[in-house]
C-alpha cells in the first residue's frame, strides 16, 4: 500500500529552499501510484509534534511550481532542536504517533546539521517503535557546512549576493574617498565557518581589481595586524572593503561580538560585529567608515540567485524522493563535483551518521597566508557556485512570489502535545 508523505523546512531559511519543496513535491506527484500525499509541516518539526500538517494537494501545480522561485520557507521553519532519544523519548514517540495516524511513510526533512541528527534518530526509533519511517534529510544551509557534500544548496545564492554588494559598495566608496568614507565594513553570516566571508573576495576581479579584507571565524583576529593592513589597504587605493564574518574570534576564543544570550539550538547570539571593527578603525586610524549587516538580506535575496543553486536546491529535493523510492533511508542527497572546469556535479548518496553534527569550516589551503584573502584554489571552488541567473517572473517592477493558500489537515489524534 502507498503512504503518504511528509516534509519540513528547519533552520534559518534560504533564497532557495522552496525549489527544494518543489523538488520534493513536483516529483512525489509524479510518483501518484507509489506515494499518497505530501503534508507539510507548519513551522518545521514543530508541525509534526503538534499535529499540524498541511496538505499540499490542495495547491494548484503553477503554485508548486511558483515556488522554485519564491524565497523563504513557503511552510513556515523553525529554531527548534530535538534532544537525543534518551532525553527526549516522548517528542520522538509523538512524531510517530502522528506519523501512523496520518499513514505517513517517508519523512524529508530540509535543514543543515542538526535537522540532519534529528532525521537520523527519527529513522532509529520508527525501527523500535515497530512503524518503519524512510527518513531522508534534504541539505540546506546557507554557512555551506555540511560535510561530505561539496556544497550546500542556499550558499551559492549568498555568496553571489555578498559577491555583488561588496563589488558594488566598493565602487561607491572608491568615489568617495578623497573627502569623504574610506572604509566600509559589511557583515555577513558564518558563525564557525567563512565561506560567505570568503565569497566578498570574489568582488574582486582581473578587470576590476579591489582592495579588500576578509575576517575569517577560522582565522584568530590579530588587532595590530589589521589594523595595519587596514593602513596598507588604504595609503594605497584610496580606501578598503572590508567583509567580516559574525564568528570572529579573538585570541581568547571569544566572538568579538557575543550578546551573552543563546538561540534555540544552544548557540550563541551575536550582537553584530561589523559596528566593533568600524568603531576599532576609526579610533586606531582616525578613518572615517560605514558599515552595514547583511543579515536576512543576504538569504532572502531571490532576485539575484545563483542559477547553479537554484538548479541544485531542487535536484536534492527531487533525489530525496528517487532516494525514498528505491528503499533508502537514513541518507542525504549529496553534491558532487566531478569537474572545475568546465564545472559539472552529479548527485550522489550521503549516509547520515557521517552528516549529523558534523560542521564543515574552510580549509586552510583556502585561506591566503597573510590571513585577510582567499585563494587562488578557494577562487576555482567560489567561482561555478555563483554562476548564472534565474530571475524570478516581475510584474510592476516587483518580482512575483507565490503565497500558498497551506490548508490544514484535519487532525485525528486527541490528545494535543505541549513542545
Amino acid at each position: 500500500m502507498k503512504k503518504n508523505a511528509f516534509y519540513a523546512q528547519s533552520g534559518g531559511v534560504t533564497a532557495v529552499i522552496n525549489a527544494s519543496a518543489c523538488g520534493v513535491i513536483e516529483t512525489a506527484r509524479a510518483h501518484r501510484d507509489r506515494i499518497g500525499k505530501v503534508y507539510a509541516g507548519r513551522n518545521g518539526i514543530i508541525g509534526a509534534l503538534t499535529e499540524d500538517l498541511i496538505d499540499t494537494s490542495k495547491e494548484t501545480r503553477s503554485a508548486i511550481a511558483a515556488l522554485r522561485h519564491t524565497p523563504s520557507g513557503a511552510f513556515g521553519s523553525c529554531r527548534y532542536k530535538l534532544k537525543s532519544i534518551e532525553e527526549s523519548r516522548a517528542q520522538y514517540e509523538r512524531l510517530i504517533d502522528v506519523f501512523r495516524a496520518h499513514d505517513i511513510g517517508y519523512f524529508f526533512y530540509n535543514g543543515g546539521g542538526d535537522s540532519a541528527d534529528t532525521c537520523l534518530k527519527v529513522s532509529q526509533i520508527s525501527r523500535t517503535m515497530g512503524y518503519p519511517i524512510q527518513a531522508i534529510h534534504v541539505p540546506k544551509t546557507v554557512d555551506n557546512d555540511l560535510p561530505v557534500t561539496d556544497n550546500c544548496p542556499g550558499f551559492g545564492s549568498v555568496a553571489k549576493y555578498i559577491a555583488v554588494s561588496t563589488m558594488e559598495a566598493s565602487f561607491d566608496v572608491a568615489s568617495m574617498a578623497k573627502t569623504s568614507t574610506k572604509v566600509f565594513v559589511i557583515e555577513v553570516m558564518g558563525r564557525h565557518a567563512g565561506w560567505i566571508a570568503a565569497a566578498g573576495a570574489l568582488a574582486s576581479t582581473r578587470e576590476n581589481p579591489l582592495p579588500i579584507l576578509i575576517l575569517f571565524p577560522e582565522v584568530v583576529f590579530d588587532e595590530d595586524r589589521f589594523l595595519a593592513e587596514v593602513r596598507k589597504k588604504v595609503e594605497k587605493f584610496g580606501y578598503v572593503s572590508i567583509v567580516v564574518s559574525e564568528g570572529l574570534r579573538n585570541a581568547d576564543g571569544a566572538f568579538l561580538a557575543e550578546a551573552g544570550t543563546r538561540d534555540a539550538f544552544g548557540h550563541s547570539q551575536l550582537g553584530g560585529v561589523a559596528p566593533v571593527i568600524a568603531n576599532l578603525v576609526k579610533d586606531s586610524l582616525g578613518y572615517k567608515y560605514h558599515w552595514a549587516v547583511a543579515d536576512y538580506l543576504q538569504r532572502a535575496a531571490r532576485h539575484v540567485a545563483s542559477r547553479t543553486d537554484v538548479d541544485q536546491a531542487y535536484a536534492v529535493g527531487k533525489a530525496a524522493v528517487d532516494m525514498a523510492l528505491a528503499g533508502k533511508n537514513a541518507v542525504m542527497p549529496a553534491i558532487t563535483r566531478t569537474s572545475n572546469s568546465p564545472y559539472r556535479w552529479k548527485i550522489t548518496e550521503a549516509k547520515l551518521a557521517r552528516v549529523a553534527n558534523v560542521e564543515k569550516k574552510m580549509p586552510k589551503k583556502f585561506i591566503s597566508r597573510d590571513g585577510f584573502g582567499i585563494t587562488p584554489s578557494c577562487r576555482a571552488y567560489l567561482e561555478p557556485l555563483i554562476r548564472g541567473e534565474d530571475y524570478p517572473p516581475y510584474r510592476g517592477g516587483l518580482p512575483r512570489y507565490v503565497t500558498l493558500k497551506n490548508t490544514p489537515v484535519a487532525k485525528k489524534l486527541d490528545a494535543a502535545f505541549e513542545i
